[in-house]
């Protein structure tokens, strides 16, 4: 018999995160780990807390592969949008956006910048360097625990600049070198984001032979893909299994769905996926169950204006010449790679600037059509007027799609969840609670026992944790308590910023984080490094 217990969580259903059926039973948490306790086993003798769990689950806390909160938590630790559907762990550095490593303190500022539209731009001291100085910075001070990619622009600034200019072996080597550091310092793998430069310069060849060193050093790749490449369909997606393929070392697909304007169906992209597995490749990949993508602003520019990194960018931005140009690339392309609706589908946020704040939340057709001027000019003045740091909301995967991913045995869970301006994308704030309450409860699409799978011990096996996503004697106690009967998603695309109900408790290494549905306060996470978590 348990002596002493911390916590303990009695009455509920115990979904351990294997897939196994739920069961009834007894969950102690002793100095952060857990206890399972066996039928008929007597309670501890001093038991700290108690929690009666009677009609609810109790689950292992969900993990996050894809969350642009890096640089935001640092700012407010609480992370609420995130604790309080029930996210104990994220994965942060993706789309080749990573914070480190940077050697130069004028590269990462003027990288933040850049990306300052995705992750954001919190006033926060800039002081890190390394993989291992940049997450120190989480150890106690955030309420959910975090791990990191190296993002491939980050490599290619330190070997090459902010150019697109070819890979020699020389930088090749360079940015081998760094991204094994960065490993060995605690990243799980390396990110590539190949809309964005400068990471998007980077060639098939010269990932795969980065995605080699990541996976020799027991990492993965995780690809935001290149959208434009080839037919815009299969084709992006087709290269980011080759990288793994040439690499011999496993692929992971983030943010992976079906585009009403896609010329084809979702099954012949989920078709790829069984394709290369069925001929022995580690390819899986992450869903997120909303029908609203967002990112930068920034993203509808042609890459080639960004090249030089972001005072060039700047520069090109107010240049005329360089607008016709663009301008006439818009009129071949069409409105907004977004949707059908053109630039009506493309909603503007995180405005800072007094003259801009009457846009907040409003489109770039409300701005075309309330100031007489096109696409093109719209947003290169709010580029500029907000120093490259707006956001945007658009169309993302086909609602009559989306469960066929939600649903495919290999698929994960990244919310890509970003977290700037009044109407970010509602992913940020529902994506979890969605899965258990549409698609599990209402639709039947997946057993509650597949669901929680494919948020704890499945994305807990893609990076190598050992000892999270799963409810076993000595795991880490990182869990969840829901109603399974009321959970559910409130945020909307008009109202986002809804938290969920029925997320009743969240706990995190041993601490309750969130307690009858409101945040404790408490910052017991930490950066989880790989290796050694």
């Amino acid at each position: 018999m348990t002596e002493h217990a911390d916590l303990l969580i009695s009455g509920g259903t115990i979904v351990d995160g294997t897939g196994a059926p739920g069961r009834p039973g007894t969950v102690a948490v002793v100095d952060g780990r857990l206890r399972v306790l066996v039928a008929g086993e007597a309670d501890p003798a001093n038991v700290a807390r108690r929690i009666d769990a009677a009609g609810k689950v109790v689950a292992p806390g969900f993990i996050d592969l894809h969350s642009h909160g890096g640089l935001m938590i640092l700012a407010d630790g609480r992370h609420e949008p995130k604790v309080r559907q029930g996210v104990t762990t994220e994965l942060v550095g993706v789309d080749g956006n990573g914070f480190a490593p940077f050697e130069r303190r004028e590269d990462l500022e003027a990288f933040v910048a850049l990306d300052s539209g995705l992750d954001g731009r919190p006033a926060i001291d800039y002081d890190w360097t390394s993989v291992a100085s940049w997450l120190a910075r989480y150890d106690g001070t955030v309420s959910l625990n975090i791990a990191t990619l190296v993002g491939n622009s980050q490599l290619r600034i330190a070997a090459l600049g902010w150019d697109d200019v070819p890979v020699d072996e020389r930088a090749l080597d360079r940015m081998r070198g760094l991204l094994r550091d960065g490993l060995a310092d605690g990243a799980f793998g390396l990110s590539s984001g190949l809309d964005y430069p400068p990471g998007s310069y980077a060639t098939t060849e010269e990932l795969a032979s980065l995605t080699e060193a990541a996976g020799r050093a027991g990492g993965f790749y995780h690809s935001h893909v290149r959208y434009p490449l080839g037919d815009r369909y299969l084709d992006p997606f087709r290269e980011a299994i080759e990288i793994g393929r040439r690499a011999g070392a496993p692929a992971h697909i983030t943010h992976f769905y079906h585009r009403e304007t896609h010329p084809g169906g979702p099954e012949a992209l989920l078709a790829l996926i069984d394709d290369a597995r069925a001929e022995g490749l580690d390819v899986t990949f992450d869903t997120y169950p909303s029908e609203w993508a967002s990112t930068r602003l920034l993203i509808q520019l042609p890459q080639w204006i960004q090249a030089g990194g972001p005072g060039p960018l700047k520069t090109r931005l107010a240049d005329r010449s360089a607008r016709d140009r663009m301008r006439a690339e818009f009129a071949s392309r069409g409105a907004s790679y977004a949707s059908r609706a053109g630039w009506s589908d493309v909603r503007l946020g995180a405005f800072r600037h007094p003259d801009n704040l009457r846009w907040e939340s409003r489109s770039v057709a409300d701005v075309m059509a309330e100031t007489g001027r096109d696409a093109l000019d719209v947003i290169c003045d709010l580029l500029i007027d907000e120093d490259l740091g707006v956001a945007q909301v658009t169309s993302g995967p086909a609602a009559s799609s989306l469960s066929l991913f939600v649903a495919h045995p290999v698929g994960m869970v990244g919310t890509d969840s970003t977290f700037l301006g009044d109407k970010p994308s509602p992913r940020t704030y529902g994506s979890f609670p969605r899965i258990l309450g549409q698609f599990v409860r209402d639709e039947a699409l997946l057993s509650l026992e597949e669901a929680v799978r494919k948020m704890t011990s499945a994305p807990a096996a893609r990076l190598g944790l050992r000892d999270r996503g799963v409810i076993r004697d000595g795991a880490i106690a990182d869990l969840v308590v829901f109603d399974p009967a009321t959970v559910r998603s409130t945020a909307t695309y008009d109202e986002p910023r809804s938290y969920p109900i029925g997320i009743e408790q969240v706990v995190v290494a041993g601490t309750l984080v969130v307690s009858d549905g409101a945040h404790t306060g408490a910052t017991p996470g930490r950066a989880l490094r790989h290796g050694h978590d």
